[in-house]
């Protein structure tokens, strides 16, 4: 539990953040990384091959395979920050705690910037799939099951952790698919991950960040990564001793952050022609 005002302020954000990502840690990206962020670049591990299986003499043994697994240097990229002054005066006539109101707002602005960030790495590294006509409610399941289909091709396992990230105009159609089950006929364990729904075995996200051409993007955590940490934690900082401002203070954070596809045949993008 934290004790300080400080790291109070700093586990208020962090579950805002968290609470807010529509990609979250350990539902949409993994968080498996060799390195700190803080210096600039890290090794993402990328599982080429399976362990081999054959069969085992017991008067010979086996001969011993060799596997690899090599690294994928993934540059951090992303360096942003909050940086809001909140003047004395003003807090003290808040009936509300002004303080604590401005911690959650940067754990919100935060979030949406880094599933904005996510998007942008999701939507160029992701194999093109399907045609470019739109989807309509009578062709949006049969889509989606191809999804399926051509992932369980590539080998991507059926785990129940498959996601689905569809855009708004998407989750409409979607919605009216007598194939869909509801978000409220899933398990509470499932629901706290954000998902909306399942439907063809993926867990569905409406994602409102996607481009104006993609419908959806179909993948699996293991080989989508995010990478982030905090170069200086949210906090509130007393700038009243500064020769500008009197008896204010100033909410600060900065985190530094990176995404990275490590096998772009396992994630799958659905577009439609530009209007």
């Amino acid at each position: 539990m934290p004790h300080t005002a400080q790291e109070r302020y700093s586990a208020l954000v962090d579950a805002k953040l968290r609470n807010t990502l529509v990609k979250k840690d350990g539902v949409i990206f993994n968080n498996r990384y060799e390195g700190s962020p803080k210096a600039g670049s890290v090794k993402v591990p990328v599982r080429d091959t399976e362990v081999a299986v054959d069969d085992y003499d017991k008067a010979t043994g086996m001969d011993a395979s060799t596997g690899t697994t090599n690294y994928l240097t993934v540059p951090i990229d992303k360096d942003k920050a909050v940086n809001e002054i909140i003047d004395g005066y003003d807090a003290a006539s808040v009936p509300d705690n002004l303080v604590a109101d401005r911690l959650d707002s940067a754990g919100y602005s935060l979030a949406a910037q880094v599933d904005e960030d996510a998007t942008t790495v999701l939507e160029s590294k992701a194999t093109a799939f399907g045609n470019t006509t739109a989807l309509t409610k009578t062709t949006i399941y049969e889509s989606i099951v191809d999804a399926r289909t051509k992932l369980s091709e590539t080998k991507v396992p059926n785990d129940n952790r498959r996601w689905l990230l569809v855009s708004p105009a998407v989750y409409a159609l979607v919605l009216k698919s007598p194939e869909f089950i509801k978000a409220s006929d899933l398990g509470d364990a499932v629901v706290q991950t954000g998902a909306v729904g399942r439907i063809a075995g993926f867990l569905v996200f409406e994602d409102n960040t996607l481009s104006a051409t993609t419908e959806y993007i179909a993948g699996h955590p293991d080989w989508c990564t995010r990478i982030k940490e905090w170069a200086v934690p949210v906090h509130v900082q007393d700038i009243a001793g500064s020769a500008k401002y009197i008896g204010a203070s100033a909410v600060q954070g900065r985190q530094v952050y990176a995404h990275a596809v490590t096998k772009p045949q396992t994630l799958l993008i659905k577009k439609k022609a530009a209007s």
